[in-house]
């Protein structure tokens, strides 16, 4: 068992009086956590006494079962591999969750209840809605068909921006990489253009999807999921081409926000 865990199970009687409420993230391997260092410097500015973020490395899913006994647990955030694997611990779903096909943030009431919700869906939201212009005709593409793609899916589908899924894989994507580079035409039809593949992200800042960069103008809104580095390789040269960009920060600190909403209310 990880040793997070083991700390918090066997956490002193005075200690576990000073803690009121235990939040915390599972996943594996958790090496560097925003939602940690996030959650810890909320807590200082906010003055929030009683509060605390710990990081639950679990190399299994079955593991969590543990974290469920931690006492005072509120809830918990839940990263790669498990958000979701660990729908089926949940007693219930809130629209967001239901919507992506995935749980990233597990409320816990008093009752012991588990619900899941999908505080991606509302980072990439509201951050999108506030960047984005108001417009009928913008369509968007989606690059990449993994996890991160659900939630961006979801809301895409939601505020009613039509879409189409780029993959390297025919069978999964509604074009790949290489039509798009070949049918230019297409691409020149859509105006937003979503990162969610993990390419430039770094340490491996050198990596960029492949798509036609030179298409590209001021009509253009480029959004990359990945925040560190704070602009990749697609943002820089989506600027060279006069495009507007934006990283996933604001995303990312949206969603945190949410998680904090959803265990407190």
């Amino acid at each position: 068992m990880n040793i997070a865990i083991v700390k918090m199970a066997e956490m002193t009687q005075e200690k576990t009086r000073q803690v009121t409420k235990q939040y915390g993230l599972i996943g594996y391997p958790l090496s560097h956590s925003f939602s940690k260092k996030y959650f810890e410097s909320k807590f200082e500015k906010e003055n929030i006494a009683g509060s605390q973020y710990e990081l639950f490395e679990i190399d299994r899913i079955e593991l969590v079962q543990k974290v469920f006994e931690i006492e005072n647990l509120q809830g918990f955030n839940v990263t790669i591999p498990y958000k979701h694997d660990i729908m089926k611990y949940m007693d219930d779903f809130d629209h967001s969750a239901k919507k992506v096909g995935a749980v990233n943030v597990v409320k816990i009431s008093r009752d012991g209840k588990k619900t899941g919700f999908n505080s991606d869906y509302y980072g990439f939201r509201t951050s999108l809605e506030n960047w984005l212009p108001k417009s009928n005709n913008i369509q968007a593409l989606v690059l990449g068909i993994g996890g991160a793609a659900k939630a961006v899916i979801a809301v895409l589908d939601d505020v009613s921006i039509p879409f189409l899924k780029i993959s390297r894989d025919a069978s999964k994507g509604d074009l790949t990489y290489t039509q798009l580079k070949n049918e230019s035409e297409i691409f020149q039809k859509y105006q937003l253009i979503i990162n969610t593949t993990p390419l430039g992200m770094s340490p491996n800042v050198d990596g960029m999807v492949d798509i036609p960069y030179d298409y590209l103008n001021a009509n253009n809104y480029l959004y990359d999921l990945i925040y560190n580095p704070s602009e990749t390789r697609f943002l820089a040269t989506g600027k060279k081409y006069s495009a507007h960009v934006k990283n996933g920060l604001e995303m990312l600190e949206l969603q945190a926000e949410k998680s904090w909403e959803i265990w407190n209310s």
